[in-house]
């Protein structure tokens, strides 16, 4: 989402804390609430909602969205008015006008006098011992683009704003400025990160003297040796690299969050378009000129997951397809993998899927169309090594994959061309009869059929993807969400709408729809020795008005409601599910940003 990085948003009134306001996004404008958050009234005399899109062209709304308020912040060395703070700084993504100031509680705003336009403001904080704000810009909102930016410190008791960029606009270094943080306890001491400085790395500065003069964590010395002012201990995700070297992006990259522990000057955390760092010695970066960093985030936590599988017999239980990340062969539940997929890397790995038969061949699909590499790959060996499928563009990319029961056939169903099929690696070739983003999955016993679905219908076909024919509507459906075949029988498989959960053991040529689910998203069939069918069901569904994760035993006469309103997982319609054909009652989540979770009995 453009602009997720800009912030802090929601800000509570330190001196009377029932007062918190929160800046909104779509030109919505900035809110209030009085009564700790028990409701909430607009602030119409605020005089800014913003202006700043991204794409104004792009007709789907997601770059054309009014960035909005961007942060709220209070300065305590003001005055009260009725308990309240009386002085509040409100940044709005905006390139003209963009920080805004009351003196009286919110009663007025005004734009701060003498204000750097051109930029957009993506953090303020205020340092109160100093009674200085200082502000963080770029020329775009992030967290990918973004080629210019300053820093500026403004002086509350003077009125007066100065630049004290690490690296002045004036050199074109290519990037703007994101993360901030002040040293509550060490006035003058400030840190700031780059916003998108790609190449080679990231870089992190620290001022104590309120940014007259700066210290960068690594620094070029003769092109292309650097000086590099930290350790990386990378225990915690071995799968990162800690490597020290041109480009390997070991700061980071997308660094909006930045900060320094109000209670301890020697800690500091930071967070990357790839886990969170911190440190506990950062005061040695004064006087040593380096400082011990740690990569926090264990394992796969704060990752975006794509899509699951569990390939029944092998020695890894769980393969798994990550954004940003490429995804992993995970051969313990336990201890983080020490590598990602390569030859090819997929910096994003949209699908995964394996062989019904010849459970150790895998296919996955990258998100790429840029990179150079065809972006569907094949592993004969559980995803331990890989090599790209041979027939597959390198301009074509990302969307869902399945491989026929054999694993001699891939069916593509591609985010960029359409539906495509290709056996034993030949060149792809376009699939006229399904349409663009049709849902598909394998027979798991018979290599030759493949299903597929696209609107509320289903389609099947019998000679390896070549051609589909429609079998039947599912009622009142109108998107197929999810396909999954039986493990163990040709001809079974489940289908989930936006209307419900249905069955057909007919090869798809007529379905039983299953009472309960009234909506279906991601779901899975995992070992059972509690039915003749030998699989339960474990999905998201949506049943008596309740979007949840649910276990069926039954094969679907009943469901247990697993997650709950206080240990739920993000969107039901974005958690890939897959569950074990090898342990019953081991089930796999995978969260948008949170990483996989495991459940068992």
């Amino acid at each position: 989402m453009p602009g997720r990085g800009m912030g802090e948003r929601l800000a509570v009134d330190p001196k009377l804390n029932s007062v918190i306001y929160f800046g909104a996004r779509s030109g919505n404008g900035l809110w209030r609430s009085t009564n700790s958050g028990a409701q909430w009234s607009k602030v119409t005399n605020f005089p800014d909602a913003g202006t700043y899109v991204a794409d104004s062209t792009d007709t789907s709304g997601y770059n054309s969205d009014i960035q909005g308020i961007a942060w709220v912040t209070f300065d305590t060395n003001s005055t009260t008015t009725s308990g309240k703070t009386s002085r509040i700084f409100v940044g709005v993504a905006d390139k003209g006008n963009s920080v805004y100031v009351s003196n009286d509680a919110g009663s007025t705003w005004s734009a701060v006098a003498g204000q750097p336009t051109g930029y957009l403001p993506h953090k303020g904080r205020i340092a109160a011992k100093e009674r200085a704000l200082y502000v963080t810009y770029s020329d775009g909102s992030g967290p990918y683009d973004g080629t210019a930016g300053a820093v500026y410190r403004y002086d509350i008791a003077a009125n007066t704003w100065k630049d004290i960029s690490p690296v002045a606009a004036s050199t074109n270094p290519g990037y703007g400025y994101g993360g901030l943080s002040v040293d509550t306890q060490k006035p003058g001491t400030l840190m700031v990160a780059a916003l998108n400085e790609w190449w080679p790395d990231a870089n992190i500065w620290r001022s104590n003297n309120s940014g007259a003069s700066w210290s960068p964590i690594w620094e070029f010395t003769s092109y292309p040796d650097e000086n590099f002012y930290y350790s990386m201990d990378n225990t915690n995700a071995p799968w990162i690299s800690n490597e020290k070297s041109v480009n390997n992006k070991n700061i980071g990259w997308m660094i909006e969050a930045l900060e320094i522990d109000p209670f301890d000057s020697n800690h500091m955390l930071y967070g990357t378009g790839e886990t969170v760092v911190g440190t506990h010695n950062l005061v040695d970066w004064d006087t040593k000129h380096n400082i011990s960093l740690k990569i926090l985030a264990r394992g796969i936590e704060e990752t975006s997951v794509q899509a699951l599988i569990a390939p029944p017999g092998g020695s890894a239980p769980l393969l798994s397809a990550m954004g940003d990340v490429g995804g992993f062969r995970h051969t313990s539940l336990t201890q983080a993998p020490t590598s990602w997929y390569t030859n090819p890397v997929y910096g994003t790995t949209s699908d995964i899927d394996f062989a019904g038969s010849n459970t150790k061949q895998i296919v996955r699909v990258g998100n790429s169309g840029t990179d150079g590499n065809p972006q569907v790959a094949l592993s004969y060996d559980e995803g331990a090594t890989w090599s790209a499928d041979s027939g597959a563009p390198t301009t074509y990319y990302g969307g869902k994959v399945a491989l026929s029961a054999q694993g001699t056939t891939v069916l593509w169903s591609s985010a960029s061309n359409g539906v495509l099929v290709s056996k034993n690696q030949a060149s792809f070739s376009a699939v006229s009869s399904l349409s663009s983003g049709a849902a598909i999955a394998a027979d798991r016993k018979n290599d030759t059929v493949f299903y597929a679905g696209s609107g509320g219908s289903i389609y099947r076909s019998a000679n390896s993807g070549a051609s589909f024919a429609k079998t039947v509507s599912l009622g009142s459906s109108t998107t197929v969400n999810n396909i999954e075949t039986n493990p163990s029988v040709a001809g079974d498989l489940w289908v989930s709408t936006d209307k419900g959960l249905f069955h057909s053991t007919t090869s798809g040529t007529n379905f039983t729809q299953i009472t309960g689910p009234a909506q279906g998203w991601s779901f899975a069939l995992g070992k059972s020795t509690a039915n003749t069918y030998g699989w339960n069901i474990f999905g998201f569904f949506t049943i008596n008005g309740a979007n949840a994760l649910y276990e069926s035993k039954d094969i679907g006469k009943t469901w247990t409601m697993i997650s709950d309103s206080k240990h739920g997982f993000g969107s039901a319609s974005s958690n890939p599910v897959a569950a074990s054909a090898d342990t019953e009652g081991t089930v796999y989540i995978g969260t948008n940003g949170r990483g996989v979770f495991v459940g068992t009995p």
